[in-house]
């Protein structure tokens, strides 16, 4: 970033704030404005994030997913106004910043863990799915 504090001021004029926290290894889905001739629409790109660089105004990430076969990798401007949003689809539990590596693989070797989320508790930490509570001493069953 630069030092100048006018070029500063200009470039947090032009920063998003919507922005979801996102790291590499996440499953993202990006909705972009495509536009053809004199009509504008939304385009999803949506793939495994394997880069993300820099922290300043110019800040970019890279989006990379497999289209019939191929893959596909697209590099997003983060605070372009080209960018209606971003979804994180499933956080992905990797050990590195750059992912690069995954252009070599491919099928289930491409794949990335993710993180698992709670499913079937409420926020209380309740069950909320129709589970039997444990058994006990005295509603053992004999055998």
């Amino acid at each position: 970033m630069s030092t100048h504090p006018l070029i500063r001021a200009i470039e947090n004029a032009y920063r998003r704030d919507n922005i979801p926290d996102f790291r590499p290894g996440d499953s993202v889905r990006v909705h972009t404005l495509i536009k053809e001739g004199d009509k504008e629409r939304v385009q999803v790109f949506e793939g495994v994030c394997i880069d993300r660089r820099s922290a300043s105004a110019c800040a970019s990430f890279t989006v990379r997913k497999i289209s019939y076969g191929v893959g596909v990798e697209r590099i997003f401007p983060l605070h372009t106004s080209r960018i209606e949003r971003i979804e994180i689809v499933q956080r992905g539990r990797v050990r590195r910043a750059r992912l690069n590596y995954l252009r070599d693989l491919q099928g289930r070797a491409a794949r990335i863990k993710g993180e698992r989320s709670v499913v079937g508790q409420d926020e209380a930490g309740g069950v909320v799915s129709g589970e039997a509570a444990p058994a006990t001493d005295g509603d053992a069953p004999t055998t």
